[in-house]
């Protein structure tokens, strides 16, 4: 797949690049640029990412960091049976726990939500750093959703990182699963609350906690290049109307100089 010439496989993180480095240069060089390739479209281009994830796995299937990348690129195209695999055996190439979150979470998008609980109760979750056990939680809660346990969900997300009023890069999210948990469960003023807590916290816009306060609020957005269209559209309308009109003024008085032609008297 093409390469834009500007990526040079130099962007992709120190850690990686340490791994990259057991392979022959020219090989890790290809395989770096995939992955960068990776990083650039995951997010707005998934598909895409996930071609070249597979690439890369081809050239270097044995690095730790190629099977994490393909992990995420199957898991951002809802390939939760694929990811699962590739999480699992970057897991047993590192020993790291760091995937766990999200190995737990292929179960919930493989239907399989108590297994994501069950993970949840893994001694593994007591090794992880802040972030992926807030990401455990999020999980977890998710799980209780799936099978629908509402109070269990909102129970599971109440914490003391839910209560805490510093922001980490994890608090919007958070909060934003107990505002969406809390509306589910008909608690619609505390939902509010919580939806404007996790926007206030929100500096990257990582949630549409806005769309979703402005829905309690009752407040409807247009689109303001739907509206343009439109109005374009019932312009050319009205000159369309409006040139047939002409049209038949036309007619009409070329049928009266007809007819005056036609008069004896004239």
């Amino acid at each position: 797949m093409p390469i834009p010439d500007d990526v040079t496989g130099e962007e992709i993180d120190q850690d990686v690049r340490q791994e990259l480095m057991s392979l022959p240069k020219g090989l890790a060089e290809d395989v770096a640029r995939n992955l960068v390739m990776v990083a650039n479209l995951i997010d707005e281009d998934p598909e895409q990412a996930y071609a070249y994830s597979r690439i890369a796995l081809r050239l270097a299937s044995r690095v730790a960091a190629v099977r994490e990348a393909a992990g995420f690129a199957a898991y951002a195209t809802q390939k939760y049976s694929e990811a699962l695999a590739e999480f699992r055996a970057a897991r047993r190439m590192t020993g790291g726990v760091e995937l766990w979150p999200v190995m737990a979470d292929c179960e919930r998008g493989m239907g399989r939500p108590e297994r994501a609980l069950a993970m949840a109760g893994e001694p593994e979750v007591q090794k992880l750093d802040k972030a992926g056990q807030v990401e455990m939680r999020l999980v977890a809660a998710g799980a209780r959703r799936d099978m629908g346990q509402l109070d269990a969900a909102i129970v599971t997300l109440q914490s003391p990182e839910l209560a805490s009023t510093a922001v980490h890069p994890w608090t919007a999210r958070l909060r934003y699963a107990y505002a969406d948990a809390l509306l589910a469960a008909g608690r619609e003023a505390e939902a509010r609350e919580w939806f404007a807590k996790a926007l206030e916290s929100d500096k990257d816009g990582a949630t549409d906690a806005s769309d979703r306060l402005a829905e309690l609020d009752g407040v409807e957005f247009v689109d303001a290049i739907d509206e343009l269209d439109e109005s374009e559209d019932i312009a050319d309308t009205d000159a369309v109307d409006e040139a047939d009109e002409m049209d038949e003024d036309d007619d009409l008085d070329d049928e009266d100089d007809e007819d005056d032609d036609a008069d004896p008297k004239n």
